[in-house]
């Protein structure tokens, strides 16, 4: 059963949560993030990625890159740009985006819970992307990024989180992507006891998003017990910052392929080899988007088709009949030669917030053939992970993001 906690949180001072919150750390690279904090300078990205603070000579990894972060941290809990609330509380986190909306808990669940497969992931993890989080959590002593986890919806937790959203948020700002954030403190001990047996009865978390940040906040967690002789289990860095969500309030949405070229074949060549595997419809001049489980909108020369995966290629296994294994197995890697999607340059994704516009985009600028994908669902995510199976990369794309900054959790 799963154990989730109150904490203790630090988060931004008032009046300053717009300007803090920042979209994860990883949907920037270098360049971008240093122009983005040249701009916000008070914004969590800063401190997220405090590469932005030296000159590009210095490594994205160096050791002082994670010292900056503790100190920036350091100097803004003392200014009161950042206050830490003075007793454990749950905290409830809203973010509205196009008239849809998600409400999540926010707290700290546990790396035993982790390590024991209460709490299931979908995807691996690659180290060298660990290591920059554990770096970053070790010297800072804080988990700055929380993990998306995702719970089967509950009538229980529902009437918790309709109580408190009767009250008045302690934040409430829209983002400059238009996004509208609301908070509020779970503080009253009769809602916290609810929660915590609320989560109690659950056999299974999820990680929707966030594998890389919850193997380093574990890693550190794991390395500073051993680390304590006189360790109880109870410390902080046995728990992870997590905000868990209900899985009829959120939405995946499709996360598409682009390739650079045919392989050495003609496009006659190459439709003649997709048919093999899959009904071909077209070309149309109008965007195809794949209606339905099973099928596929391609884009070759400014014209569109639509792919149906033929039934001798689908599949009950949770993995395998997942589109973007279909896709994979049948079409990418025998006909494109692309064998590992993970390390292949002549493969990119495109996640489906950026809309069809984008696929057209890029086979006009740098790639030759573009696939519109249909979206995983959150039923299948929770089979896979249901069975300890692993989707293919790049099979997710949640939104709208977490922001980082409104919630730190300090792990000593």
């Amino acid at each position: 059963m799963a154990t989730v906690r109150p904490f203790c949180a630090i988060r931004p001072g008032k009046g300053m949560e717009e300007q803090i919150a920042a979209l994860p750390y990883d949907v920037y690279n270098r360049e971008e993030a240093k122009a983005y904090v040249l701009q916000h300078p008070e914004s969590f990205l800063a401190i997220d990625r405090a590469e932005s603070q030296f000159p590009d000579d210095v490594d994205t990894y160096d050791p002082r890159v994670y010292e900056k972060a503790a100190q920036m941290i350091r100097e803004r809990l003392e200014d009161g740009r950042f206050c830490r609330d003075e007793k454990p509380c749950f905290y409830l986190y809203e973010l509205t985006m196009d008239g849809r909306t998600q409400t999540g808990v926010v707290g700290c669940a546990s790396i035993e819970d982790y390590e024991s497969g209460v709490i299931l992931k979908h995807e691996n993890t690659r180290a060298d992307k660990e290591q920059d989080r554990i770096c970053h959590v070790d010297v800072t002593g804080m988990q700055t990024g929380p993990i998306f986890l995702a719970c089967p919806s509950n009538g229980s937790l529902q009437e918790v989180i309709d109580r408190v959203r009767r009250t008045t948020p302690v934040n409430d700002f829209v983002s400059e992507d238009g996004i509208r954030h609301r908070v509020w403190v779970i503080a009253d001990e009769a809602s916290i006891g609810a929660l915590t047996g609320i989560f109690a009865g659950m056999p299974h978390l999820y990680i929707a998003d966030g594998h890389h940040r919850c193997a380093s906040a574990v890693k550190v967690g794991l390395k500073r017990a051993q680390e304590n002789p006189q360790d109880t289990g109870t410390e902080e860095y046995h728990y992870f910052l997590s905000v868990i969500f209900q899985d009829r309030e959120l939405k995946i949405f499709d996360y598409n392929r682009v390739v650079k070229d045919l392989n050495g074949l003609s496009q006659e060549q190459f439709l003649g080899r997709v048919r093999e595997c899959f009904d071909v419809e077209g070309p149309f001049s109008e965007k195809m988007q794949p209606p339905r489980k099973g099928t596929f909108g391609m884009l070759l020369k400014d014209q569109w088709y639509l792919l149906t995966a033929k039934e001798e290629i689908c599949s009950a296994d949770p993995v395998k009949g997942l589109d973007v294994s279909i896709l994979q197995d049948h079409l990418l890697g025998p006909v494109l030669g692309i064998a590992d999607p993970r390390t292949d340059k002549r493969i990119d994704f495109v996640g489906g917030i950026r809309g069809p516009e984008e696929l057209v985009r890029r086979t006009h600028k740098d790639m030759e053939l573009a696939f519109w994908m249909y979206p995983t669902s959150i039923g299948e995510l929770f089979a896979v992970a249901d069975q300890h199976l692993l989707m293919p990369p790049k099979s997710t794309w949640f939104e709208p993001k977490l922001r980082s900054g409104l919630f730190l959790h300090e792990i000593g």
